[in-house]
């Protein structure tokens, strides 16, 4: 696991549009999700986890009925790694199939 160079950083606004950097804590990226429903919102949450365990690394997370709210960071990086980048991109995938109601 790699600590994101300064140039990978300063492209996340495009690689990464509908996540809010912020440099808090060495560097976290969160982005909220809404669904039509708290099914949606939890089928959304147990898809996202099992991709995180998969790869040992879990997301800071909230969830008030059908709205999420995920927070990716490296803690032992103290900061933003290749694992959040790889992990916000699949959060995003795993979004678009929710909002088109595949599983």
């Amino acid at each position: 696991m790699k600590k994101l160079d300064p140039d990978t950083l300063a492209a996340l606004p495009q690689t990464l549009p509908g996540w809010q950097y912020d440099t808090a804590r060495g560097g976290t990226l969160r982005r909220d999700f809404t669904f039509d429903d708290f099914v949606q919102a939890f089928g959304f949450m147990a898809q996202v986890a099992l991709a995180a365990e998969k790869h040992d690394h879990h997301p800071e997370w909230s969830n008030v009925y059908n709205r999420v709210s995920i927070t990716w960071t490296t803690h032992d990086v103290q900061g933003l790694s290749t694992r959040d980048l790889a992990l916000a991109q699949t959060t995003d995938r795993i979004y678009a199939r929710a909002c088109r109601g595949e599983s």
